[in-house]
């Protein structure tokens, strides 16, 4: 029984495969392409062609494909194309574009440069806050808050403006024994203030008033900053630095505080070893040695006559240099105004600010080694140093404490003019007294 429809009997099945219909001959439509290598397999039933009968395959077995070559049985009259070397393409493996059916991407779109410059832009303020965020709290945490001027009592009633109270100090604190060596320091238990000076900000430009170590000044009744026990005054007189040795940073305030009448806001210290490791993190700084050279034996200080950059440790015999001057500690304070302008100046160079190998280990130098007041922040210490840069470079007043004389071997303040100078900067306005 033939189980197959009309038109599709078992017989033809070879005859037919793949046809898509009964005609004996394939539909144009569905012819494909052939590509050959090497020898074509004889025709044979499954055909275009005629070729051998089934007996010679042995009773009727169908033929079976040939992969030989890679091509496949001349029976299926179809061949893959495989290891021909063409890839999907034109004839000859050309690739895209070879013929139909083929994709081609057409011309390449242009940049859209305003999307990446906005991106780029995007991206690079995104890495500046992130980095000036950053860099505050890094800075913040290496303030070392230790003075606290909520002990000091009396004091005197807030004026416009702000006043800082800078101190450079004898600290030993941390330097091995070559280390003191090295920077002519002595080896004295304790601290104590080899510069003082008070800077005021505000409206009406900023001043700088160096305090002269030997000032004579009264010590009035404090509370003991460890102990806060009151130690009542008793009109004993000493010199503005023997204050800080006795106890520390709180009574100084307080002594600056009675004897002038004016509010200190803020205050910051620095130490030897501070000092000249600021000094060298800026790469030195260029002075100008006046005629005759400078030698000093006890600071440590020999330099000749010209301009000349100063490492760490020669900047710090040239600040504290005092015996090889005329003046003598009145000539110091104005060697350590002109030192801090050119320090000043250093730091605030490009050379310094845009290269951030130059500017982190400048701020931590400082930052490691500045003590200040437990109000004190990042804002109010930037205010100051630009005020210190401005003063410096001309844009303020920068003088000594005026004095009248010497008692006892002590600069004795001209009462007057420090009246008038303190009103003056009390009340924010511009400073017309003069000092040495």
């Amino acid at each position: 029984m033939n189980d197959w429809p009309e038109g599709r009997h078992g017989d033809n099945r070879g005859d037919r495969y793949g046809r898509g219909s009964a005609n004996a001959q394939p539909e144009s439509a569905r012819v494909m392409r052939q590509v050959r290598r090497g020898q074509a397999a004889p025709p044979g039933p499954g055909g275009y062609g005629p070729g051998p009968s089934a007996q010679q395959y042995g009773g009727g077995v169908p033929p079976q494909p040939s992969y030989v070559n890679g091509g496949d049985d001349g029976a299926y009259g179809y061949d893959s194309g495989y290891n021909t070397g063409q890839v999907y393409g034109s004839p000859g493996g050309g690739g895209h574009g070879g013929g139909p059916g083929d994709y081609d991407h057409g011309p390449r779109p242009a940049p859209n440069w305003r999307r990446r410059i906005k991106w780029t832009a995007i991206t690079v303020v995104t890495v500046l806050v992130v980095t000036t965020v950053g860099t505050y709290f890094w800075a913040d945490s290496k303030l070392n808050r230790e003075v606290d001027l909520s002990k000091v009592i009396d004091r005197p009633e807030q004026g416009d403006g702000t006043n800082y109270l800078i101190v450079g100090s004898d600290s030993r604190a941390g330097m091995s024994a070559e280390e003191k060596k090295k920077l002519h320091t002595g080896s004295a238990e304790g601290k104590r203030t080899d510069s003082m000076m008070i800077l005021h900000t505000g409206s009406n430009g900023d001043t700088l008033i160096s305090l002269p170590r030997d000032s004579d000044v009264e010590i009035p009744t404090f509370v003991g900053s460890e102990s806060g026990k009151t130690y009542k005054g008793t009109g004993r007189h000493v010199k503005l630095n023997a204050a800080y040795a006795e106890d520390g940073p709180e009574l100084l305030v307080r002594t600056v505080e009675f004897n002038t009448g004016l509010r200190i806001d803020h205050y910051v210290e620095i130490g030897f070893a501070g000092f000249a490791n600021i000094v060298d993190a800026v790469g030195g700084v260029e002075i100008d040695i006046p005629k005759g050279g400078m030698k000093d034996t006890k600071s440590g200080a020999d330099f000749p006559a010209g301009k000349q950059t100063l490492n760490g440790e020669q900047s710090l015999a040239f600040v504290r240099t005092r015996y090889a001057l005329k003046g003598s500690d009145l000539d110091r304070t104005k060697n350590q105004q002109k030192f801090l302008n050119a320090l000043a100046n250093q730091v605030a160079t490009p050379g310094t600010i845009l290269n951030p190998f130059k500017l982190y280990p400048t701020m931590g130098a400082g930052l490691d080694s500045l003590v200040v007041d437990k109000d004190m922040g990042l804002y109010d210490l930037g205010k100051m140093f630009w005020a210190m840069k401005g003063v410096n470079g001309g844009d303020g007043t920068s003088m000594n404490m005026p004095i009248s004389g010497s008692a006892n071997g002590n600069l004795v303040w001209d009462k007057a003019k420090v009246k008038q100078l303190v009103e003056e900067l009390k009340n924010d306005e511009k400073v017309t007294v003069s000092g040495e």
